[in-house]
């Protein structure tokens, strides 16, 4: 017999667009926590039994128990105080199952990324408000993010909210197509999409470094990661406009991305006097193995990052940075999300950003008059 065939795309096969279908609630499921004790211990009230003790119908117990209007006065107080005498309080859940509805946001993040964690931080409260649970989904290299997203909307994820992800626009926009998807950190290419202003914010830390003195600052390039490509043309732009010349190496948003490149201006300083990392990762890469080597940061060198991340703000790190608003962020990324769900699907995607801001501290500082070449100082293990 010829099997059905699937439409299956980057995603997996498509399945309903918002909502997870649930199974029905059965007669007795809407009951909730404690009646009087039972032999075999506290047992869970129902709606029949307050329904029964106050006098009246399990559907006008229903209506008073909801706020629904119709039942009067005499009625709503007698089902009320009944409630309150057997402990009963309404069962979530079983309102979810009758209306089909899980009210479950899926995150997908990096496990390895402190912002990603500032940004969780802030998620959990903003989905709260709005009535909602989390679920979260990290992405390793063991299991990439399209099993991730897969495995969120078999737990019954209404909604997706996607942290600096790399998948293609088209993929996104198939994914999209079925359930809420708000990316963030990323520019949404017909997808609701939150993140902040990185030209901008690239450009003013160029502006901060020359503004110190510094007459030739090296970017390390982000690569392919979401916002790399911004901050990149926002630095080339920034030094063009002071009369200065690009200095991009490659690199990515990792720690080891940062220790390579460090090593690369110790076996060649040339006249750098500041660098400017597409991240706080990978700018910690670059101050650890400076510092090892014996370089005086910022007397010496000043090293910038990107996100003000937790990692940037600890004592001994204390590193110069641009902040990305990450309460702010959180909280637009689940509002778009829920208005997706109950009303506003099918309004034009939105693409919002946010201006990010300088946080000045340890690691920036004067270019120095004259700088010694390195090549003589080794790294410390």
């Amino acid at each position: 017999m010829e099997r059905s065939k699937r439409r299956v795309g980057v995603w997996g096969p498509r399945r309903c667009a918002s909502r997870v279908s649930l199974e029905r609630s059965k007669p007795g499921y809407d009951a909730a926590v404690t009646a009087p004790d039972g032999p075999a211990g506290p047992r869970r009230a129902t709606l029949v039994e307050v329904a029964a003790r106050a006098g009246v119908s399990k559907s006008l117990a229903s209506l008073v128990i909801r706020g629904a209007p119709g039942p009067g006065a005499a009625s709503r107080a007698a089902v009320l105080r009944a409630a309150e005498e057997l402990g009963y309080r309404p069962d979530p859940a079983a309102r979810l199952l009758r209306e089909h509805r899980s009210r479950v946001l899926g995150v997908v993040f990096d496990a390895g990324d402190p912002f990603h964690a500032d940004l969780l931080e802030s998620v959990y409260p903003a989905a709260e408000h709005h009535g909602y649970e989390l679920v979260l989904g990290a992405r390793v290299p063991s299991h990439p993010e399209h099993r991730v997203v897969e495995g969120l909307i078999r737990s019954r994820c209404e909604g997706l909210l996607l942290i600096a992800t790399e998948a293609e626009a088209a993929g996104l926009r198939e994914l999209a197509g079925r359930l809420p998807v708000t990316l963030v950190g990323r520019r949404g290419e017909g997808v609701d999409a939150v993140r902040a202003a990185d030209t901008r914010g690239a450009a003013a830390a160029v502006d901060l470094l020359v503004g110190l003195g510094h007459r030739h600052v090296r970017h390390v390039d982000g690569g392919r990661h979401p916002g790399a490509a911004e901050r990149r043309r926002g630095y080339r732009s920034a030094v063009r406009r002071h009369g200065l010349a690009p200095d991009v190496v490659p690199g990515d948003h990792t720690e080891e991305s940062g220790v390579q490149a460090a090593r690369a201006l110790l076996d060649d300083p040339g006249e750098v006097t500041a660098v400017f990392a597409g991240n706080d990762r990978c700018a910690v890469g670059v101050l650890d193995t400076l510092r090892r080597a014996g370089v005086a940061v910022p007397a010496e060198i000043s090293v910038m990052g990107y996100d003000d991340s937790r990692l940037a703000r600890l004592t001994h790190v204390d590193l110069t940075t641009v902040a990305q608003d990450a309460p702010e962020m959180a909280r637009l990324a689940v509002e778009a999300v829920v208005a997706r769900l109950e009303g506003d699907g099918d309004a034009p995607p939105r693409d919002l950003t946010l201006a990010p801001r300088l946080v000045e501290r340890g690691t920036t500082g004067p270019a120095p008059a004259t700088r010694p070449r390195r090549t003589d100082r080794p790294v410390r293990p």
